[in-house]
């Protein structure tokens, strides 16, 4: 039902799912401070939940995946891929899994997919991951926008999810459209608007060595003032559907 990237740059992990299934945003992501796993086709969440605990205690991704493989009855229509804490990755596609069905694995990242167009669709994902360049979640989205170029999920477009951490166990940016026509296009929306304030107030947020975080307000506010000034110079009105009252 779904095909989904997992990567890592630096500090950051991000993960990000299209499907035409709705919510999948909170169905298949499971992303920690050091980890990710995406549990997709008839998902099995304890394989999200329960990987992701393991793999942040510091288990390996191909031992977890094998365990839960082993131990799973329903381990031929599950398809799961994630990353561990140091990094390395492995997969699982059930062997009734609906076609097309796959994955890919590159050194920093993996890419996994069912009911999809075809192969391109896998292939297509990873290369533009691999070319892109930029913030994390617009080469996250450029990879999945070349993953529906070549057919995508083959039922058609519903809901994408977008998820990533700074090494922390709490969320730098948690971002979904539920049920949308393009939902990958909602996506870039919502990552145009966060940049206008909220990834601003992120830089206050407490980590797990700074209990307190930031409480000045002042470099938040010049970073948001920074912002406005460059969109305007840009030419570049907001594409937030906010009402103020």
């Amino acid at each position: 039902m779904t095909y989904s990237l997992i990567a890592k740059t630096g500090d950051e992990i991000g993960l990000i799912v299209a499907s035409k299934f709705f919510a999948c945003g909170a169905v298949v992501p499971f992303v920690g401070a050091r980890s990710a796993v995406a549990s997709q086709a008839f998902c099995n969440p304890i394989w999200g939940s329960g990987g992701r605990a393991r793999l942040e205690a510091g288990e390996a991704a191909d031992a977890v995946l094998a365990d839960f493989v082993a131990r799973d009855g329903g381990q031929a229509i599950r398809q799961a891929h994630m990353m561990d804490a140091e990094g390395r990755f492995a997969a699982h596609t059930g062997v009734d899994c609906v076609d097309w069905c796959g994955h890919l694995i590159s050194d920093d990242h993996s890419v996994a997919g069912n009911m999809l167009a075809g192969p391109d669709v896998i292939e297509a994902t990873s290369a533009a991951f691999a070319a892109s360049t930029g913030p994390l979640p617009e080469r996250l989205i450029t990879a999945m926008r070349a993953g529906e170029a070549e057919g995508g999920d083959k039922r058609g477009r519903q809901a994408a999810g977008l998820v990533i951490h700074r090494g922390e166990a709490h969320a730098w940016l948690d971002l979904r459209a539920d049920d949308d026509a393009d939902p990958l296009g909602e996506l870039e929306r919502l990552w145009d608007v966060a940049q206008e304030r909220y990834t601003s107030f992120t830089l206050g947020m407490a980590t797990a060595e700074n209990f307190s975080g930031m409480t000045d307000r002042a470099p938040i506010d010049a970073a948001i003032a920074a912002e406005e000034e460059r969109r305007k110079a840009e030419g570049r009105p907001s594409r937030s559907r906010a009402v103020e009252t």
